[in-house]
């Protein structure tokens, strides 16, 4: 019997019983609400209260250990999260695939998107003790996309619904050996369309064919992650496909050419909003790793209303100067009307900075 659907009606009883008395792991966060959604609120049979009634993980669950329904995935490149660590993984229903198009992954109804945000005590030691902060669910239901956030509590036991985001202070030893402090923000139901947005619809950003069409260790062996798919009877295509589409770099891995890193590093930290189907369409700045066009990338443009965001600056990319540039100004602040991305992170990603930077200051 599959796990990670059990009878509604069983569900539902747990759900009201969950509601009606506080639980002693309950999370220790700020949270601006605690209130969890109630059954009748919910779609269909979902959201359930606990992440631990769906299933996903075997054993303890702070150990993460996936069941055999979920397939793990990983983008070439990852979205910055204040230097958190993630796991992700995708359940498509028995039965059913996954499609294959140039631009996209379609997954069918049921299918369900498990993303997992923590961080080592020590970043150069990432397979030790570990904190697990939250989980965001993506389901694929009837009326479409819904996102559930799930606040992991102190014990690392189980993770709650909170629809209403919160925060928490995270403590952890950089790859420098130096302490930091982050205040970790968790948003609410209603940011996530913030990012995951399409045309006004909800929409998945990392499960794309471009971020995932890369060869990499995939079932225990290297091998093409989407032809893993397909081997793996979860995705229809074939090689042909895979050929044809071009694919992001790891903009962390410096044998790759300058340029290609800083595209992909724009494309999955701000082309989710700057692209015509994104909310940031009439900003004209367009970040998709294959935009050539010099204007729609930012050089020598001038914003259309960025207010006090530009600064004192006048084009969004200065060729050849960097500190002069709107971009380089706003992804170095943390300032609310200034930084961007406009949430998702509370600190300044200083590598990704410095990469942007090192671009610009090849352009001419």
């Amino acid at each position: 019997m599959n796990r990670i659907f059990v009878g509604i009606a069983a569900v539902i009883l747990l759900s009201l019983l969950s509601y009606a008395c506080q639980s002693k792991d309950e999370i220790k966060t700020t949270p601006v609400s605690s209130r969890a959604l109630a059954p009748e609120e919910a779609n269909g049979s979902f959201p359930y209260r606990r992440l631990s009634t769906y299933g996903f993980f075997e054993g303890e669950m702070h150990l993460l250990q996936p069941s055999e329904e979920l397939l793990f995935y990983a983008p070439a490149s990852s979205l910055f999260t204040d230097y958190a660590r993630k796991s992700r993984y995708v359940y498509i229903p028995e039965g059913k695939k996954a499609v294959l198009t140039s631009s996209e992954i379609q997954l069918p109804e049921g299918s369900i998107l498990v993303k997992n945000f923590y961080y080592p005590e020590e970043m150069n030691k990432p397979e030790g003790k570990r904190r697990i902060i939250e989980t965001r669910l993506f389901i694929h239901e009837e009326k479409g996309w819904f996102a559930y956030p799930y606040v992991w509590n102190e014990e690392q036991t189980d993770a709650i619904l909170k629809i209403a985001g919160g925060s928490t202070e995270v403590h952890f030893v950089d790859e420098k050996g130096k302490d930091q402090v982050i205040n970790y923000v968790i948003p609410n139901k209603n940011q996530c369309k913030s990012c995951h947005n399409s045309n006004e619809e909800l929409a998945p950003i990392g499960i794309q064919p471009k971020h995932l069409n890369y060869e990499g260790e995939f079932g225990g062996k290297r091998i093409n992650q989407l032809a893993y798919w397909i081997a793996e009877g979860k995705l229809e295509g074939n090689a042909d496909q895979l050929r044809e589409i071009r694919a992001l770099v790891n903009y962390q891995d410096e044998h790759q050419a300058l340029p290609d890193r800083a595209m992909a590093y724009l494309d999955i930290n701000c082309a989710h909003c700057h692209r015509p189907e994104g909310p940031a369409s009439t900003s004209g700045l367009f970040l998709t790793f294959d935009q050539r066009d010099r204007l729609k990338l930012g050089i020598k443009k001038t914003p259309v209303a960025a207010g006090k965001g530009a600064g004192s600056f006048t084009f969004d990319i200065e060729p050849g100067q960097p500190e002069e540039s709107i971009m380089i100004h706003r992804m170095n602040s943390t300032e609310v009307g200034v930084a961007m991305p406009e949430i998702g992170r509370t600190t300044v990603h200083q590598e990704g900075v410095e990469l942007i930077k090192a671009w610009i200051s090849t352009l001419k």
